[in-house]
C-alpha cells in the first residue's frame, strides 16, 4: 500500500511540475494590444474598421488574442501614434502612414497617391508587388522599431469643400485649405496654403475663417463632420486620393513575442479588414451624396478638364522634386510606378469606360 501511495505522489507531483512548467508557455500565447488610434472609431470606413478587427481578434483566436482601442487623443495623440508605438510606450496604434511624412517623405505613397492606382490596384502592388516589403523596409531602415499591417482601404474621397465654385487655376490662389499627404504639396504649388487639421478640428476651422476649404475623407464621413454647414461646393473626382490605406502598426518587440498562431490571425484579420472597409465605405456613399444635394443645400461639382489638366501638371513636379529630395522616395515611387505601367495594359483592356457624371 506504501509503494501504491508513493507512486500516485510521484505521480500527482509529477504532474503538478509538468502543469506548472506549462503555465507560461500558455501566458505567453496571450497578448493584449493597447492600440490608441487617429480617427474616431464613429467613423464610417475610417475608424470603425479597426473596431470590426477588436471585435474578431478574440474570437478567431479563442481569446488569446485581444485589443483595446482608445480614442484619438486618450492615451496618445495621433501624430505621436509612431514614436509611441516604436518606444513601447503602447504597443500597437491605427493610424496612416502620410501621417508621417514629415520624417520619411515616402511614408505618403503607402498612404494615398494622387493620380495613383485606385484600391484594386494597390492591394495588387502591395500584396503580390513589391509594395509590403517596401513599406515595411521604410520603418526599419528609418530606425522605427514596428511591424506595419495594412488594416484597411477606402475607395477615393471628395477633393474639397469650397465656400465658392473654382473654374480655373487662379480660383485657388490665397486660399488656406486643410489638405492632406502628396496632394497638400500639390495644392501649395496652386498657390493655396495648407495645413493638415485633425478631422475633429476642421468644423471649427471653417466656422471661424481659420480656414476657407478643406478635404477629410467620403461623403460619409464628411457629412458627419458638418461641413457641409458652412461650405456648400463639394468637388470630385478625389484625384489626390483615388484609394487611402490604413495601418496597424505592432511594437516589433510584441510581434516577435507573439506566437506564430496569433501572429497569422492578426495578419490575416487585418488582410479581412481592408475587404470589410471598402465594402462598408462603398455601401453608404451615393445616399449620403442624394441627401447632400437634394436635402442640404450641396451642390456636386465635378472638376473640369483644365482643373485636372493643372493638378497633374503640379503633380508631377511634385515627383521630381521628392524624387531629387529623397533616395527611398524614388526606388517606392519608381516601384510602383513600373508595377502601374505593367497594370496599364489589363487596366485598358479589361475595365469599361467611365463616362463622365451628368451632375
Amino acid at each position: 500500500m506504501k509503494k501504491i501511495a508513493k507512486s500516485a505522489l510521484t505521480a500527482a507531483a509529477f504532474t503538478a511540475a509538468a502543469l506548472t512548467a506549462a503555465t507560461p508557455a500558455v501566458a505567453a500565447e496571450k497578448t493584449l494590444l493597447k492600440t490608441p488610434i487617429a480617427f474616431g472609431s464613429h467613423l464610417p470606413a475610417l475608424g470603425t474598421p479597426i473596431v470590426w478587427v477588436s471585435e474578431q481578434l478574440p474570437i478567431m483566436s479563442d481569446g488569446n488574442l485581444k485589443m483595446k482601442i482608445y480614442e484619438p487623443g486618450k492615451l496618445v495623440a495621433p501624430p505621436e501614434i509612431l514614436g509611441a508605438v516604436s518606444s513601447g510606450k503602447v504597443n500597437s496604434g491605427y493610424a496612416t502612414a502620410g501621417y508621417w511624412q514629415g520624417k520619411m517623405p515616402a511614408a505618403a505613397l503607402f498612404s494615398a497617391v494622387p493620380f495613383g492606382p485606385e484600391a484594386g490596384e494597390y492591394l495588387a502592388w502591395m500584396y503580390y508587388g513589391n509594395g509590403l516589403k517596401l513599406y515595411q523596409e521604410m520603418y526599419d531602415t528609418s530606425g522605427y522599431n514596428v511591424k506595419v499591417l495594412p488594416c484597411a482601404i477606402i475607395s477615393p474621397e471628395t477633393s474639397g469643400w469650397f465656400a465658392k465654385p473654382i473654374e480655373k487655376p487662379e480660383d485657388l490662389k490665397g486660399l488656406n485649405m486643410r489638405f492632406f499627404g502628396l496632394g497638400a504639396s500639390v495644392m501649395e504649388k496652386m498657390g493655396v496654403s495648407t495645413s493638415q487639421l485633425p478631422g475633429g478640428e476642421i468644423f471649427g476651422a471653417l466656422e471661424k475663417g481659420a480656414i476657407d476649404a478643406s478635404e477629410f475623407s467620403q461623403p460619409a464621413i464628411d457629412q458627419r463632420l458638418g461641413f457641409h454647414k458652412i461650405v456648400k461646393y463639394n468637388y470630385f473626382p478625389g484625384w489626390h486620393q483615388q484609394s487611402t490605406v490604413f495601418e496597424l502598426l505592432v511594437n516589433k518587440d510584441t510581434w516577435n513575442d507573439m506566437s506564430k498562431s496569433n501572429q497569422a490571425i492578426l495578419e490575416n484579420t487585418c488582410k479581412a479588414s481592408m475587404t470589410n472597409a471598402i465594402a462598408e465605405g462603398e455601401s453608404m456613399q451615393f445616399s449620403v451624396m442624394k441627401k447632400n444635394a437634394e436635402e442640404l443645400g450641396v451642390e456636386i461639382r465635378y472638376w473640369n478638364d483644365t482643373m485636372l489638366a493643372a493638378f497633374e501638371e503640379k503633380w508631377n513636379e511634385v515627383v521630381t522634386e521628392k524624387s531629387a529630395e529623397d533616395a527611398f522616395f524614388k526606388k517606392a515611387y519608381e516601384d510602383l510606378k513600373a508595377f502601374r505601367e505593367g497594370y496599364d495594359l489589363w487596366e485598358a483592356n479589361a475595365f469599361l469606360p467611365r463616362p463622365k457624371p451628368n451632375l
